[in-house]
């Protein structure tokens, strides 16, 4: 049986590397070359008498081994980052980390360019690393260590996970200027509005949407012309055409100001959607991570506004 001697540098290139399944990725993040990543990775198999990762179809994948010490690990990554904090202020001007988030594609529409703006200027040394990712990719990220924070519609409250409301949502619906529901003798009720087609935007791929289902718990429901996985092709999809998307007041908005397209609030009580911001308990004491979510909360209550 090996005799282990391994350093805390590298427990820390292994946290890393069980967390991105990728050596270049790692390396990145941790301001380390390639080679040097892949040098303490065979230390780590000489210590530990396991092979730890081994290479698979889609990148890097985890013995059993690995797995098992993969949860452990982090843990104790946490603690010792506890332990050996000085317990001063925490200085943005000085950091030169990656901030890993994911939100939604109508999320990132609105929130990412103000956050990144604020984190040039009050952290210039700093990146930002932004998933596009669904509520339950979201999740999934975190519990792998991918993302250090999930912006999102968040089911439930996770023991694991601490989590703020950001903003409660109505939801829009985004149509062109002159589209015939906004002709002057024109009644804009939810008739009018399930009458035209949609363009529904659904992150997993499937033809529906949140709205789909506050829809059919009132009986109703909408045609589906176009279904898309992002909102990149909407703003000229719903210009050129009498299709309307609903979609929530921040995505909405940025239609408005930014592609010239007219917004409505539906005309349907269908209540609000809470955006919240979701983290793992073990970042609370995170200062740059404490940093990050006060930036978020700035975006959001300017967004707000």
């Amino acid at each position: 049986m090996p005799h282990p001697d391994i350093d805390l540098n590298l427990l820390r290139v292994l946290d890393r590397l069980l967390a991105e399944r990728s050596v270049t990725r790692a390396g990145e993040i941790l301001g380390r070359s390639q080679p040097a990543v892949s040098n303490a990775l065979a230390r780590l198999r000489a210590a530990l008498g396991d092979e730890l990762l081994v290479r698979g179809p889609d990148g890097l994948v985890p013995t059993p081994r690995a797995d098992a010490i993969r949860e452990p690990l982090r843990e104790a990554m946490a603690l010792v980052a506890a332990i050996l904090s000085d317990g001063g202020a925490f200085d943005p001007a000085r950091f030169t980390g990656v901030f890993r988030i994911s939100t939604p594609d109508r999320q990132s529409l609105a929130v990412v360019p103000p956050l990144l703006d604020r984190i040039r200027r009050l952290a210039p040394g700093a990146a930002l690393h932004v998933i596009t990712a669904d509520r339950h990719h979201a999740l999934d990220l975190l519990d792998d260590g991918k993302t250090d924070l999930a912006i999102g519609w968040i089911d439930g409250e996770p023991r694991h996970l601490h989590h703020a409301l950001l903003i409660d949502e109505t939801l829009h619906c985004v149509l062109r200027r002159g589209h015939p529901l906004l002709k002057r003798k024109a009644r804009f009720d939810i008739a009018g509005v399930l009458s035209f087609p949609h363009v529904v935007v659904s992150a997993t791929g499937a033809r529906t949407a949140i709205f789909d289902d506050l829809l059919a718990a009132q009986g109703l429901a909408r045609q589906a012309l176009v279904t898309v996985s992002n909102f990149t092709v909407v703003p000229q999809l719903l210009a050129q055409s009498d299709m309307i998307g609903v979609f929530t007041q921040i995505a909405a908005g940025i239609f408005e100001t930014s592609f010239g397209l007219a917004t409505r609030p539906v005309p349907l009580d269908v209540g609000t959607l809470p955006t919240r911001m979701v983290w793992p308990a073990r970042h609370d004491r995170d200062k740059a991570q404490a940093w990050l979510r006060e930036q978020i909360r700035t975006v959001y209550r300017d967004l707000a506004r």
